[in-house]
C-alpha cells in the first residue's frame, strides 16, 4: 500500500519532498542559530491546525511568550496550537501521569523533562508535534548513553502513537551525537551564510535523508518573508526528446528577415551580442513586439535598465509599447540582481510560462544574470538549466549579451555560453571615414539557413533599418575596416 504524503504548505517544500512529509514519522530539522528552524516548524504546524488536527509545540530553549512576540510579523494564528513551555525561563505544565510503556518507569522518573513530554502526549493526544529543540534534551541528560537510549525510545514512542513529529537540533551537536540521525526518518538541513562577493545573506535547505520517499537533491534557496518561509527548488532539467511543430517568426525588418531567411524558429534560443549602446536591447524589443503582433505573448526580464527607461526609449523609436503593456500582451519585469536566487528567478519564469501563458522570453542581459549566479556556482550550468527548460516548453528566448571590447578579436560572448544557443546575431561598431557605423551579421542558425552577410544597422526615431550587404569594405568585424581596392 502506498502511503499518502502530508502537504507541508511551505511553498516549494512539497515539490522537494515529492508530496510532503510521510505520516507517523519523525523528521530532524538541523540548523544553527538564526537559520529559521522555529519558523519552519511552526509554519508547518499551523498548516496542520488549519485542517483541525491536534498540534503540540514543545519549547525547551525559548519561552513561549518570546516565541509569540517574534512571530507577530507573520500574523499567524497560534490559538489552535497547544504550547508546552519547558524553557529555562518558562514553567512546564503540572500534568498527571499517563499510560506509557516504551521507557522503563525508573528511567523516565530520573529525567523529568522526558517524563513531561510523554505525559503531555498521553493527555493531549496530538497528531502533529514539534520539539524545539532536542539539543536541550541532550544537555538535560545525565550522560550520553542515557540520552541515546531515551531519544531512540522517544522517536519509536511518537511513531507508535501515530504522531508526525519535527525535532530541531544544532548541527554541531549532531556531529557529536549521530544516534539522533539514525533514529529519525528524515533530515532537513537549514543553512545561512553571507556571500563574500556580494555581502548579502544566503539561505538554503538541503534534504540529507528521507526514508520511504524520493526527493530533489541539492541546495534549495530559501527566503524568509512576512508570509513565512518560501523555498525555491533547485530543478535540474535533463535532456530529452523535444517534439513539436516549429514556426518561423519574422522580426518585421525586411532586410534582416532576408538575412535570416524568413526569421527565427519558435522554441529556439537566440543570442544578441555586441558592445554597449549598439542596439541589442532595441532589436530584442523589436522582436518581442513583432511576435506579439503575430499572436504571441511576451515578457522581458531586465537586470540593468529600469522599466521606465525601456518604455521611454521604445516610445522614442515609435514602438507601441504602451498599448501592449496595457492589454497584458507584453510585460516588463525589473529583476534586482543584488537580491535574487537563480532558482528563484527560474521559478518566476516558470510562473510566467505555465500560469501566464507567455510564448516569448527575453533576458537583458547575461551580464546582469551572471551577477545573480556569482555566489551559486557555474554560470554555464545555470544558463543551461534555464535555456533547456525554455526549449522543452517551446518558448522562444532572446538572450542579450554585452561585449566589453569595442575593437579587436571577435568574441560572441566572454561568458562561455555561446554553445548553448541556437542562433547568434552579432551587432558591432565599425569606424570608416571618421564615422561610426553599426553593423549586424548572423553567425549561427541551427535549424535553418541564413545569409553570411554583414549589413549596416541604423536606429532612428523612425525605428530600426537594416541595409544591404556591405560589399565595399573588409575587416568590419575588427571594428576598423578598410575599403576594398
Amino acid at each position: 500500500m502506498v502511503t499518502k504524503h502530508i502537504p507541508t504548505n511551505i511553498p516549494g517544500l512539497d515539490e522537494i519532498l515529492q508530496g510532503g512529509f510521510l505520516p507517523n514519522r519523525t523528521y530532524l530539522i538541523v540548523g544553527s542559530t538564526g537559520t529559521g528552524k522555529t519558523i519552519f516548524s511552526l509554519q508547518w504546524l499551523i498548516s496542520r491546525q488549519a485542517r483541525e488536527e491536534k498540534c503540540l509545540f514543545i519549547t525547551l530553549a525559548e519561552d513561549s511568550a518570546e516565541i509569540k512576540r517574534n512571530l507577530t510579523g507573520f500574523h499567524w494564528d497560534l490559538s489552535g496550537v497547544k504550547i508546552l513551555d519547558m524553557s529555562p525561563s518558562g514553567k512546564a505544565e503540572d500534568l498527571k501521569s499517563g499510560e506509557y510503556n516504551v521507557f522503563e518507569p525508573s528511567e523516565v522518573e530520573q529525567i523529568p523533562a522526558w517524563k513531561t513530554i510523554v505525559e503531555m502526549v498521553e493527555k493531549y493526544k496530538p497528531r502533529n508535534i514539534v520539539i524545539d529543540s532536542a539539543t536541550q534534551l541532550r544537555y538535560l541528560s545525565t550522560n550520553e548513553y542515557l540520552f541515546r537510549k531515551l531519544i531512540l525510545g522517544l522517536v519509536n514512542y511518537l511513531n507508535r502513537k501515530q504522531c508526525t513529529t519535527l525535532i530541531t537540533f544544532e548541527p554541531t551537536e549532531l556531529e557529536k551525537e549521530t544516534s539522533v540521525a539514525l533514529a529519525v526518518d528524515g533530515i532537513m538541513h537549514l543553512r545561512r551564510q553571507v556571500s563574500e562577493g556580494r555581502m548579502i545573506e544566503l539561505r538554503n535547505l538541503e534534504v540529507e535523508k528521507l526514508r520511504g520517499s524520493g526527493y530533489l537533491s541539492g541546495y534549495h534557496p530559501l527566503r524568509i518573508t512576512s508570509n513565512g518561509i518560501s523555498i525555491y527548488p533547485h530543478r535540474v532539467k535533463f535532456t530529452g526528446t523535444i517534439q513539436y511543430e516549429r514556426e518561423l517568426l519574422p522580426l518585421g525588418i525586411p532586410q534582416l528577415d532576408e538575412l535570416l531567411q524568413g526569421g527565427l524558429e519558435s522554441g529556439t534560443i537566440t543570442l544578441l551580442t555586441g558592445q554597449a549602446g549598439v542596439g541589442k536591447s532595441t532589436l530584442g524589443m523589436q522582436f518581442l513586439i513583432r511576435s506579439i503582433i503575430g499572436g504571441k505573448k511576451a515578457i522581458l526580464f531586465t537586470f540593468e535598465e529600469s522599466v521606465e527607461f525601456i518604455v521611454t526609449r521604445s516610445r522614442a523609436l515609435d514602438m507601441p509599447v504602451d498599448a501592449l503593456l496595457k492589454n497584458g500582451q507584453l510585460k516588463i519585469v525589473k529583476v534586482n540582481s543584488a537580491d535574487q536566487y537563480p532558482d528563484e528567478f527560474l521559478n518566476t519564469i516558470r510562473i510566467a510560462v505555465e500560469q501566464d501563458g507567455v510564448d516569448v522570453v527575453m533576458i537583458d542581459s547575461l551580464r546582469g544574470y551572471n551577477i545573480v549566479m556569482e555566489p551559486f556556482g557555474s554560470l554555464v550550468a545555470h544558463v543551461y538549466n534555464l535555456t533547456h527548460y525554455l526549449s522543452v516548453k517551446n518558448i522562444t528566448t532572446i538572450l542579450v549579451n554585452e561585449i566589453e571590447h569595442i575593437t579587436g578579436d571577435l568574441k560572441l560572448t566572454e561568458l562561455g555560453v555561446s554553445f548553448l544557443v541556437d542562433n547568434a546575431l552579432l551587432l558591432r561598431y565599425a569606424e570608416i571615414d571618421g564615422r561610426i557605423l553599426r553593423v549586424i551579421g548572423c553567425f549561427k542558425k541551427r535549424l535553418g539557413s541564413y545569409q553570411p552577410d554583414i549589413r549596416e544597422l541604423e536606429i532612428s526615431p523612425e525605428g530600426i533599418r537594416v541595409g544591404e550587404k556591405i560589399a565595399h569594405l573588409q575587416g568590419l568585424l575588427t571594428g576598423v575596416p578598410q575599403r576594398l581596392p
